[in-house]
């Protein structure tokens, strides 16, 4: 069972997609079920993820509007009535996201406080207090190069202490410039990041599954599962990786679930042992010390010993639950499975549907409630009431619903949400008195011990020219519990063994203990550690150049040795770009230094990488630029100017702007001949009533600058701020793009 902290707290409320035990599982108890045939009430809303249920109010992820007017968001209603309180806008923009494959995820509310935390699909990390007000705001994707794909999903934040952790695929700078699926983790109440953790090793694909938390030795334990196909397990205070082990070739974005010291989840990736795909698999937790990873690898990986048990039920996202000594699991076929939890015996299968993608159980009261998808043509779904038994699992009660759910019911009060596609749906379940209290995890109150390492707040910055930072120092004990407030540390630059690029932060901290960037300082990144005592912390940073920005690449030197191309040289891109290392390289073409799109591996043919910070905005971008290729194929290069996308596309010879390409697409013709440089330059202009025009011009390079604009798309609701950036697609990892002569300036 999991070991989780009792809270004062309304277990009647629904604070986080899985309720207070983590694996579906509600705490009320009623004399009588009821199984309505009609609901209390509906709204009319599209929505992907399980509602929350806080103090009167419902919270749930949403999205609504057509074409370049659709925007996901954060929606409130009145728990009685359903009447609509608020809504926070969150615009999608330069994610893969496809098919409106929108607000697959859920919000989750912090018990302590009440603070309502969400990740957009386009990796904004907002939150916010229950009456809507933002305390604050972080671009995920422009600040630590957050990933997205075409599936959408999200997620849910997971909340221990006084921190807020989220995860994802990230390519962000320096060490952590490869693409890992990293979790990290920002002090809830100032949104400053305290801990980044990578865990696995490089991904094979997404993974957007929800952590939980076990108290284990006296420390709260971060399990998830990951998109290099592990399990993982973390020090939740710290994100210190404890250890991992393998279940499959490919991303696993079940969730997990804890029973009697075992971990179970599901996937519907190929198995590392078999060609069977798809798995329910259960591993025992590791007691005791734990042997060390492989040398280029110091995370310990728990031994094929440690499974238990596996069961060959294939499921994409939904996540098994735990109930009355039994397992349930809700197949991709539409099948409900119960096993038996210790031995990994079936004890029951139930077809229900044609199939079921995400959705998960819910259990309360003695009943399973299930989503599956009724009718592939319609998309409507089908809410079934199942009493389940050791022998088999009853259909009570079947629901009809109009669009199908992906997330799983939620349960407050005797009531059950469900959010569909179309409407958001409240059904009355119980009648009679409501009774039962859920133990929602709170860190216990421990005297932390002596001081092991010093833990620095914000963890990672961004200074300008002529700003400063301060920044909050606590020691934190061996376990991670914060030790006290540490004053007398000394600040020195430090460049890890490891690093690749051996660089220093144009920065220094002053008497006052802040870090300071000079107006005269250059671009640049690197670190500095503090020390108190014997224990130290480490904090990275970057210098933004103030504008304008310029890039010729002639004063860096290509020195090291192509994997790709023998007897080529290149340099790594400039440290301080998000999401440029392994994407780009400096090479030297026709006796200048440009900047190469790398063609291996194919899993990064594409590269969006920001050059400045996502508050930025009213500037132009203009680049050379050039593809390769042949009248064939030719790839795609393009710039990124405050959220939208304007790209030379070589195979259909147009000039196009976006922002999501299913959202706002815009193309106009522009030849584009293979091994011609060409110039492209953008500027996005607002208006005062929050509308704005994207402008983009071509020209070969070397000709005289056009007048006119070659494209220009209106948006009714503009992007107001973005960092600047690059876009290069190096179609089937074939044939590469070239940059050159990087401009950014002010908007005259």
């Amino acid at each position: 069972m999991l070991a989780l902290a009792p809270l004062a707290a309304q277990a009647e409320d629904w604070y986080s997609w899985r309720g207070p035990t983590q694996d579906g599982r509600s705490a009320e108890k009623y004399p009588e079920n009821v199984f309505p045939d009609a609901p209390d009430w509906t709204f009319d809303i599209s929505g992907r993820g399980a509602p929350v249920i806080a103090n009167g109010r419902i919270f749930l992820y949403s999205y609504k509007g057509q074409g370049a007017e659709q925007a996901e968001g954060l929606t409130c209603f009145d728990e009685k009535t359903g009447k609509l309180l608020w809504e926070k806008r969150l615009p999608d923009f330069l994610s893969d996201n496809a098919y409106s494959r929108y607000a697959i995820g859920s919000p989750t509310v912090d018990v302590e406080t009440g603070l309502i935390y969400l990740m957009s699909t386009a990796g904004e990390l907002v939150a916010m207090d229950r009456d809507g007000k933002t305390l604050w705001q972080r671009s995920l994707m422009e600040e630590v190069g957050r990933l997205s794909f075409p599936n959408g999903r999200t997620g849910a934040p997971v909340i221990v202490g006084d921190l807020v952790i989220v995860r994802g695929i990230t390519a962000n700078w320096g060490g952590d410039g490869p693409a890992r699926d990293r979790f990290y983790a920002y002090q809830k109440k100032s949104g400053d990041l305290v801990w980044a953790s990578t865990p696995g090793v490089q991904p094979q694909d997404s993974s957007f599954s929800t952590g939980i938390i076990e108290m284990r030795g006296g420390v709260p334990v971060l399990y998830a599962t990951t998109g290099c196909g592990h399990f993982v397990a973390m020090n939740a205070l710290t994100g210190k990786p404890l250890w991992r082990f393998l279940t499959a070739k490919g991303g696993v974005n079940a969730s997990c679930i804890l029973v009697n010291g075992k971990l179970i989840s599901a996937h519907d990736k190929e198995n590392i042992d078999t060609t069977m795909t798809g798995g329910l698999e259960c591993i025992r937790l590791p007691e005791g010390a734990l042997p060390p990873g492989p040398p280029e690898d110091p995370v310990p990986v728990l031994p094929k010993t440690a499974e238990a048990w596996r069961l060959p039920y294939s499921a994409e996202t939904s996540s098994p639950v735990y109930a009355d000594g039994m397992v349930f699991q809700v197949a991709t076929t539409g099948v409900l499975y119960a096993a038996d939890p210790e031995t990994g015996a079936q004890l029951w299968e139930e077809k229900l549907g044609p199939g079921n993608l995400h959705a998960s159980p819910l259990y309360v009261n003695g009943l399973l409630y299930v989503p599956i998808l009724n009718d592939v043509a319609s998309e409507d779904g089908l809410l079934f009431v199942i009493k389940p038994t050791k022998e088999k699992g009853e259909v009570i009660k079947r629901i009809k619903l109009s669009g199908f759910a992906l997330g799983p019911p939620s349960v407050a009060n005797g009531k059950l949400y469900i959010c569909t596609a179309k409407k958001l749906y409240a059904f009355t379940i119980a009648k009679g008195a409501v009774t039962g209290k859920g133990d929602w995890f709170t860190l216990p109150k421990t005297q932390p011990g002596p001081v092991a390492a010093l833990q620095a707040l914000p963890q990672e910055v961004i200074l300008h020219p002529g700003e400063s930072q301060a920044f909050k120092i606590r020691g934190i004990d061996a376990k991670g519990y914060p030790a006290g407030e540490v004053t007398d540390a000394k600040w020195e630059s430090y460049i890890p063994p490891s690093a690749k690029v051996k660089a220093t932060l144009d920065a220094t901290f002053g008497t006052d203990g802040k870090l300071a960037a000079l107006p005269t300082a250059k671009q640049s990144a690197g670190a500095f550690k503090a020390t108190s005592g014997n224990a130290t912390g480490v904090i990275r940073g970057r210098v933004i150049s103030a504008l304008p920005i310029s890039q010729d690449f002639e004063s860096i030197i290509p020195t090291e040795d192509s994997l790709t191309d023998p007897g080529v040289k290149f340099a790594y891109p400039p440290l301080p770009w998000i999401g440029g290392r392994f994407k780009w390289e400096v090479r030297e073409l026709d006796g200048n230094k440009v900047l190469f799109k790398t063609l291996s591996p194919v899993f990064f043919q594409r590269a969006t990488t920001f050059i400045g910070s996502d508050e930025m905005k009213n500037y132009t971008v203009q680049a050379d630029m050039m593809t390769e290729g042949n009248r064939r194929m030719k790839s795609e290069v393009g710039l990124i100017n405050q959220r939208y996308l304007i790209t030379l596309k070589g195979n259909s010879n147009e000039i196009e702007v976006s922002s999501n390409q299913e959202r706002l697409k815009v193309a106009a013709p522009f030849p584009v001949a293979a091994k011609t440089w060409y110039t492209l330059k953008t500027r996005v202009d607002l208006n005062a009533d929050g509308s704005g025009v994207i402008k983009g011009k071509a020209w070969a390079k070397g000709a005289p600058e056009p007048e006119a604009w070659t494209i220009e798309v209106p948006h009714k609701i503009a992007h107001p701020q973005g960092a600047p950036g690059l876009f290069g697609f190096a179609l089937q990892g074939k044939q590469t793009v070239y940059v050159d002569n990087i401009k950014v300036t002010s908007n005259k």
